[in-house]
């Protein structure tokens, strides 16, 4: 199997998971605000990686894969907020969701760190 559709994959299903989760964020002023972020950054990888794929240079690839990046950040604190502020229905949920996050940081920190080094 592809890896690349394996990692789309993945991507994908995170977003859903990121879906499902903002469903069961509580409904408050602060749930709704970052319910909202959750759903924008938590999304974002996926399709941003969809856009990479079809980079026109390594050096757009590069740059497409970093906003996935970014985006990834972004929504591990987004999580850490809901999760320490006990926003969520679902903690098991929430942990879940953070833990896959945190995983595909990990795989997006090693890839710029390939892409880059292979560029030079």
């Amino acid at each position: 199997m592809n890896r690349t559709y394996d990692l789309e994959e993945r991507l994908i299903n995170f977003a859903v998971l990121v879906i499902d989760l903002t469903e069961n964020i509580e409904q408050s002023k602060a749930g709704n605000h970052l319910a909202g972020q959750l759903l924008r950054s938590g999304t974002s990888p996926a399709l941003n990686y969809g856009e990479a794929q079809s980079g026109e240079s390594k050096r757009d690839f590069l740059h497409k894969i970093k906003i996935v990046l970014k985006e990834l950040r972004e929504t591990l604190v987004c999580l850490k907020l809901i999760f320490r502020s006990k926003l969520f229905k679902d903690e098991a949920l929430v942990t879940n969701t953070m833990k896959e996050c945190n995983e595909l940081v990990s795989i997006f920190v090693k890839s710029v760190a390939t892409t880059s080094k292979n560029l030079t």
